[in-house]
């Protein structure tokens, strides 16, 4: 029996709304982020044991990319970083940043000699993690890609703008540009969609009430009509809420690389580790290893053992075993969390040490990891990226 109340709290917790965001490849934050990942996708590729953490930061008319990097291969920072501001859309002066003419400052120096001690081994046994901190990976069965349908259908929202501006230039849309989507979730299923808001950057003199109808036709309704599972008759539609979004980009909003780290992963829905991941290579367990907890995460509810699955792996500088594993199911698993930690620490299933999460995932592989293409619609959901692989699965089964 329920104590007083008890049965209240628990019909709450089963009947709830849940808001997650996603913004678009304009956006100055994620742009920041591209400019970060592109300069280490070209890195990596002339150079696979290059050590970087770059960081980038973009305001009008200027960008300015900061940070470590060891490498035995130069590359032109400044031509990559002017590449990847025009390829999202910013190649006019009136934009407020213009790849070909914008100013590009760089602030970097080679990694410090005393983590490279720890992280340059050449073996799995040798090679320890950049950093202390922990990762966490996500999975549950509310979408096909078993991610959280919130963050998936802001995605989608987002994915569908750029697509959209791209395809049909006449209609007036610029890079920038956000989504939001609330959900409401009975018997912890979600089961509706509540409210859709989104900015949408347009061209000056566009009817704000055009550009309204614009966004709900293109974009908005199209893929709701392609969410399976839930309703979404009578969903509210928020579109550009001050009635102008003309001035945007960095010109209106500096961009840093990082700041978007809850877009990047399961739109709150999960915990977040202490980490950002773009402009790292991934001897960086902040990206290696969240990779491979939600590897870890999918595989568990595609095996079966839980429709709802959290890992932490906690790491150590220096060492290549993690210092801590943590399995929650959440009540959904069909063996205990317990049983799953243990076979996740046996390194017959899967080896948790940096080099060999690094070789397991391809993720020096510039035919399997492209890192730009992580920054756009965050880093998991994507069939492409190598850790999305559910083969795993029949060994934990």
């Amino acid at each position: 029996m329920f104590g007083e109340g008890q049965e209240d709290l628990i019909n709450m917790a089963a009947h709830f709304s849940f808001t997650s965001e996603s913004v678009t490849e304009g956006h100055p934050d994620k742009l920041a982020d591209q400019v970060s990942d592109a300069i280490l996708d070209e890195l990596l590729a002339n150079d696979p044991n290059a050590r970087v953490a770059l960081e980038t930061l973009l305001t009008r008319g200027l960008a300015v990319v900061a940070g470590e990097l060891t490498t035995s291969r130069y590359v032109e920072i400044a031509d990559i970083v002017r590449r990847t501001i025009n390829s999202v859309g910013y190649n006019r002066t009136e934009y407020g940043i213009d790849g070909d003419t914008a100013g590009v400052m760089l602030a970097i120096q080679a990694q410090s000699a005393d983590i490279a001690q720890g992280v340059d081994g050449t073996s799995a046994d040798e090679q320890g993690a950049g950093d202390q901190g922990m990762m966490f990976g996500f999975a549950c069965d509310e979408s096909e890609e078993l991610m959280p349908l919130p963050i998936m259908v802001a995605h989608r929202l987002t994915r569908q703008y750029a697509e959209i501006r791209r395809s049909k230039p006449g209609l007036g849309l610029r890079p920038d540009g956000k989504s939001q989507v609330t959900i409401e979730y009975i018997e912890g299923r979600p089961t509706r969609i509540l409210t859709v808001v989104m900015a949408a950057q347009h061209d000056d003199g566009i009817d704000e009430n055009a550009v309204r109808d614009t966004v709900a036709r293109e974009i908005i309704r199209p893929v709701l009509a392609d969410v399976k599972g839930v309703e979404s008759d009578g969903c509210a539609i928020l579109v550009n809420q001050t009635g102008r979004f003309v001035l945007g980009g960095p010109q209106a909003d500096t961009g840093v690389t990082g700041r978007k780290i809850i877009v990047d992963t399961y739109g709150g829905y999960a915990r977040h580790g202490g980490g950002a991941f773009s402009g790292k290579d991934p001897s960086k367990v902040d990206r290696s290893a969240a990779y491979t907890a939600r590897y870890i995460a999918k595989n568990v509810v595609k095996a079966g053992l839980a429709s709802k699955c959290e890992i932490q792996l906690a790491y150590a500088i220096g060492r290549a075993e993690p210092v801590g594993v943590f399995v929650d199911t959440f009540g959904t698993g069909t063996v205990s969390d317990e049983r799953i930690t243990e076979r996740l620490m046996d390194r017959a299933v899967v080896d948790l040490r940096p080099r060999s999460m690094i070789e397991r995932l391809n993720l020096l592989k510039p035919e399997a990891v492209k890192y730009l293409n992580t920054a756009k619609n965050g880093h998991f959901g994507n069939p492409a990226f190598p850790w999305e692989a559910v083969d795993l699965a029949p060994s934990l089964a």
